[in-house]
């Protein structure tokens, strides 16, 4: 594994910058990975809260909502587009790519903060609500089902219901638990020789964003890697991950700590929680301990799949989730 992947790196790291007569500038915008709603016109973006985000909705604007958050931070929604199934059903479904990740806007790493992520999913319920009364549902994987729970603390009237497929942490606590279990490194393996293998010949700064997410869609093949605790089965798709933004965010958990679970219990939905049967670090236990944090919950476990269950296995997936929303 490990001689292969160098030898992809090279090749793919040659070709993007040599494969041109001109020799292009590895910071110049589309020449690592794929550009931002701020230097392509046409990829479909809104503005919100002083930012640009990617984004798409299907369906009827007039059904209830079904916003879709994904993981990271950093991360995009292409693996999950699958979900506007949901729409046949009476859903509009929305799917948005957060500040710093995915084909959105870049900010400075200081300037990010959880109070900011949540105005950010405020004004785009705001953007596409079209009544009132309009029922809004938040559908997050991993740190977007942490996303999730935290909008819920800060707003329990202004969501109808939730799903939570393998949420991280609900507090800085459990985040660790999750993560001395999943995703740790032995800095002397196979693995993250890896994963480090790219720093010998591409460095960036702060800021750099299309060498820092290049470097990060790179470190990704650790998590899908051979016998991975989290049993995900393979690489899935994806547009361009946002390191800045990851880092800003773990910077916030190791220095300030986070809780979102001091006002759950003042939220009176129902919510739902699912976990692959496969992911070692997860499991009915820790689904169980997270989900007790409301009032009235259940959780699911997906069978046969890992923490990427909603691209690998959605066809599982789907008729839990349809039952919960029509039930709710």
């Amino acid at each position: 594994m490990q001689s292969q992947l160098k030898h992809a790196v090279i090749a793919a790291f040659a070709f993007t910058i040599f494969g041109c007569d001109t020799e292009p500038n590895i910071k110049d915008p589309g020449t690592l990975v794929p550009r931002t709603v701020m230097e392509d016109a046409s990829i479909p973006s809104i503005n919100i809260n002083g930012t640009t985000i990617h984004v798409e909705s299907y369906g009827d604007p007039s059904d209830p909502i079904l916003i879709f958050l994904h993981g990271g931070p950093g991360g995009d929604y292409r693996n999950a587009v699958q979900i506007t199934d949901l729409t046949t059903d009476g859903y509009y479904v929305i799917f948005y790519d957060q500040r710093g990740s995915g084909l959105s806007q870049r900010h400075d790493e200081k300037t990010y903060s959880i109070q900011l992520m949540l105005d950010d999913l405020t004004e785009l319920i705001t953007y596409y609500r079209t009544d009132v009364d309009q029922k809004v549902y938040l559908f997050g994987h991993s740190w977007g089902a942490m996303l999730a729970a935290a909008y819920i603390n800060e707003y329990p009237e202004g969501i109808e219901g939730a799903i939570f497929a393998e949420p991280g942490g609900l507090n800085k606590s459990l985040l660790d638990e999750y993560g001395e279990e999943s995703r740790e490194l032995n800095l002397f393996s196979e693995e993250t020789n890896d994963v480090l293998y790219y720093d010998q010949f591409i460095t960036g700064g702060e800021n750099d964003h299309e060498i820092l997410d290049y470097k990060l869609g790179l470190a990704t093949t650790y998590y899908h890697s051979s016998d991975n605790i989290e049993g995900i089965e393979g690489p899935s798709p994806f547009w361009r991950n946002g390191a800045v933004v990851l880092n800003a965010f773990v910077d916030i958990s190791e220095d300030e700590g986070f809780d979102f679970t001091t006002h759950l219990d003042q939220y009176h939905h129902a919510v739902l929680f699912i976990y692959g049967e496969n992911n070692q670090a997860y499991g009915k236990e820790f689904a169980e301990k997270e989900a007790s944090y409301f009032n009235e919950w259940q959780a699911v476990e997906i069978p046969d799949t890992g923490h990427e269950m909603i691209y690998f296995q959605w066809d599982e997936v789907y008729p839990v989730v349809l039952n919960y929303l029509q039930s709710n």
